[in-house]
């Protein structure tokens, strides 16, 4: 198993307030299935991080792209590669 960062950068705040709902059920059903390393919002307001696990970079970014956010148009996204160091 891999893991995927996904950043959401914010595209817009009041999409982002009435999907955040959805989002954080659908971020809570993949964690469910053990999908989820690891989530949360920037601070500063930029947008949010969702660490997958997953065994290819394909199966990540069709979770990210299912993302009621990224749907929405709330936030958009970017994948990454993570190699862990322990």
């Amino acid at each position: 198993m891999k893991h995927y960062v996904v950043f959401l950068p914010m595209k817009d705040e009041e999409k982002s307030r009435v999907y955040r709902p959805e989002h954080l059920a659908y971020l809570e059903a993949q964690r469910a299935k053990g999908r989820i390393f690891a989530n949360g919002k920037f601070v500063d307001g930029w947008g949010g991080m969702v660490i997958y696990r997953a065994e290819s970079m394909e199966e990540a970014q069709q979770w990210a792209e299912e993302d009621p956010f990224v749907v929405q148009g709330a936030r958009g996204f970017e994948i990454h590669e993570w190699d862990m160091v322990q």
